[in-house]
C-alpha cells in the first residue's frame, strides 16, 4: 500500500492487518501507528522523481495506489502531473513485470465530475474534470486501464472521519465558532464519505472478481444539505445550531469577491452521486452520515473547542 501513514491509508492498512493480511506500506514518514498494528515498513522515495518499485514489489500479490500529491495551494500542473499521472502510469508497469494480480486505486470523484454537479452522478457520465489536479487523477487512470493489470479503481468524495484534514476540518472549526454562521438557507446537497464506509468498500473489492476491471464511486447512501451538515456537528459539539437566514447569492458574491470561486463550488453548489454500482457487488456501507459526522465532531471536540478561544 503506497500513503499508507495518511489519513485514508492508516485506517485500511489497520482494517487489511486485523483482517490477517500481510501487510507491506509504504510512504515517506513512517507511523508509529502502523508498526503498533503490525504493518512492515518501507520508505516511499519522491512521486515526482524518479522511484524504483521493484524492492517495494517484491512478493507482493495486491496493490492499493492512495499516495499523490492533493489539492493545496501554490502548485502547477506539472507537479501534478508527474506525482499523480506519471508515477501511477511507472507504478502499474512495474506492476505488471512483476505480475500484481491486482491494482485498487484510490481515485476522486472530482476525476469523474469535478466539485460540482447539477445532475445525480454516475460511472456513466462523462468524466468532466476540472483542475490540474482533477485531470492527473483521471489520466491515471487512463494508465491503469491500458497496462493490462487487474485493477479496481475507486471514485470517492470528501471523506470524513476523526484525523480529517483539508475542507473536513476546516468544516470543524468553523461549526465550533461560538457564533451565529450565515448557513441557515444552504439547500445544496452534498454527498459525503465515512472512512469507515470507505475502508469497507476497499475490502469487498480486495478478492471480489466482480470488482475486476470496474470503476466505481463511493460515498455514502443519503447525501445531506450544508445547514444539516453544519447543524449536526454543532449538535454533537453540545452547541445549538444557531444558523442564520442569508440569502446564499449575497455568501456567493462575498466569497467570489475574496477570490475563493473553487470554495463557493465545494460549499454553495450540489455534488450528489450514485453509489449504487458498488453496492450492486456486494459493498453495504454500515455508517449513516449523521452518526458518522457527529461521531468525527466528538472525537475532535477537545481540538475544535482550543481553536475557536
Amino acid at each position: 500500500m503506497t500513503g499508507s501513514s495518511g489519513f485514508i491509508g492508516s485506517a485500511v492498512a489497520s482494517a487489511l492487518a486485523n483482517a490477517g493480511h500481510v501487510v507491506r506500506g509504504t510512504s515517506r514518514r513512517r507511523s508509529a501507528f502502523l508498526d503498533a498494528v503490525g504493518v512492515e515498513w518501507m520508505e516511499l522515495p519522491d512521486l515526482e522523481g524518479s522511484v524504483d518499485w521493484s524492492p517495494l514489489l517484491d512478493g507482493i500479490d495486491t496493490v492499493i495506489h492512495l499516495a499523490a500529491i492533493a489539492h493545496r495551494s501554490h502548485i502547477d500542473s506539472g507537479q501534478y502531473a508527474r506525482a499523480n499521472r506519471l508515477a501511477t502510469a511507472n507504478l502499474v508497469q512495474a506492476c505488471a513485470r512483476h505480475q500484481v494480480k491486482h491494482l485498487i486505486f484510490m481515485s476522486s470523484i472530482s476525476a469523474q465530475a469535478g466539485s460540482a454537479a447539477d445532475h445525480v452522478v454516475t460511472e456513466q457520465d462523462e468524466p468532466w474534470p476540472i483542475t490540474a489536479y482533477d485531470r492527473a487523477k483521471l489520466a491515471a487512470e487512463e494508465e491503469i486501464r491500458h497496462a493490462g493489470v487487474p485493477f479496481t479503481i475507486l471514485r470517492p468524495v470528501i471523506v470524513y472521519g476523526p484525523g480529517a484534514k483539508a475542507n473536513i476540518a476546516m468544516m470543524i472549526r468553523i461549526a465550533a465558532l461560538p457564533v451565529p454562521l450565515p448557513f441557515g438557507s444552504f439547500k445544496n446537497r452534498r454527498s459525503l464519505l465515512s472512512i469507515d464506509n470507505l475502508v469497507q468498500a476497499v475490502m469487498v473489492c480486495l478478492d471480489n472478481p466482480q470488482a475486476i476491471n470496474r470503476t466505481f464511486i463511493v460515498c455514502d447512501p443519503e447525501p445531506i444539505t450544508l445547514a444539516d451538515m453544519i447543524a449536526t456537528l454543532r449538535e454533537a459539539a453540545g452547541r445549538p445550531p444557531n444558523l442564520i437566514q442569508v440569502p446564499p447569492l449575497a455568501v456567493r458574491a462575498l466569497v467570489i469577491a475574496a477570490g475563493r470561486h473553487s470554495l463557493w463550488d465545494r460549499i454553495g453548489r450540489d455534488l450528489v452521486a450514485s453509489s449504487a454500482d458498488l453496492q450492486k457487488v456486494g459493498w453495504c456501507p454500515r455508517v449513516a452520515t449523521r452518526d458518522g459526522l457527529r461521531a468525527m465532531m466528538q472525537a475532535a471536540i477537545p481540538q475544535s473547542q482550543d481553536s475557536s478561544r
